[in-house]
């Protein structure tokens, strides 16, 4: 069965960086995109970025202000995502997400959450200022 495990958060000072990383098992991504989403207490699933596995295209949330990396290794069937310079308003937990297509739909649809069939279990980031 296809499963998501997430790794790399913890408790950071601001102005540090970090490392997440998913690991895919189950399931050799092919026409697959794959997406990282936060979510911090009182707030709504937040979309941060997203990679299309066969080609590599990247794109981005507006708000993540050029802080956030997304990339993919094919090989290891993992996604990433380097965090820099680090603010206390990033503090969540971070989930990355499969969502399989038969036909791309666009980046605006791979904004959603509800685009994407499998989740992580996620993993919390806190940064203290």
């Amino acid at each position: 069965q296809v499963q998501l495990v997430e790794s790399g958060g913890g408790l950071v000072q601001a102005g540090d960086s970090l490392r997440l990383s998913c690991v895919v098992s189950g399931r050799t991504l092919s026409t697959d995109v794959m997406g990282w989403f936060r979510l911090a207490p009182g707030k709504e699933r937040q979309f941060i970025a997203r990679v299309t596995w066969t080609s590599g295209i990247i794109d981005y949330a507006d708000d993540v202000a050029g802080r956030f990396t997304i990339s993919r290794d094919s090989a290891k069937n993992t996604v990433a995502l380097q965090i820099d310079s680090l603010k206390p308003e990033d503090t969540a937990d971070y989930y990355c997400a499969l969502a399989r297509y038969p036909d791309y739909r666009g980046f605006n649809y791979y904004t959603a959450p509800n685009a994407y069939q499998y989740w992580g279990q996620g993993t919390q980031v806190t940064v203290s200022s």
